[in-house]
């Protein structure tokens, strides 16, 4: 949707002959927006087990294939990117919605444009090119 609404995508450079090549569940992209190369090599976000991070947290600077698996949780209502940029997917093995996590904080899952609070993997944004 228009105004950067709606489901996102993080697309690498290639060509995409068809949309669901790159999960998409349309043919067509109302808003597009170049992520800005980052200052800093490094990654660190935390992630919280309750809303306004409150309750257990854990942090990552690596990717994380599925979050179940490695913290027995699968759903954080809030976060801090620390540094650098990550793209939160719902579902493990980095399938299903993606949600680009900018550095700030998210107090609620809202913040990022979720419904829920799922969070099935993550991964660090290191190739813009």
């Amino acid at each position: 949707r228009p105004n950067y609404q709606g489901n996102q995508y993080l697309l690498r450079r290639g060509e995409y002959p068809d949309y669901q090549q790159w999960m998409g569940l349309s043919d067509s992209i109302s808003s597009c927006r170049l992520i800005p190369p980052s200052e800093s090599c490094s990654h660190r976000i935390l992630l919280y087990e309750r809303e306004d991070h409150k309750g257990l947290m854990v942090e990552l600077t690596e990717d994380c294939s599925c979050i179940q698996d490695r913290f027995h949780l699968n759903e954080f209502p809030s976060l801090h990117v620390l540094e650098g940029c990550w793209v939160l997917y719902e579902m493990p093995n980095y399938r299903g919605r993606q949600y680009l996590l900018r550095p700030q904080e998210y107090r609620h899952y809202q913040d990022w444009g979720a419904v829920d609070a799922k969070a099935g993997s993550l991964r660090r944004v290191v190739d813009l090119y």
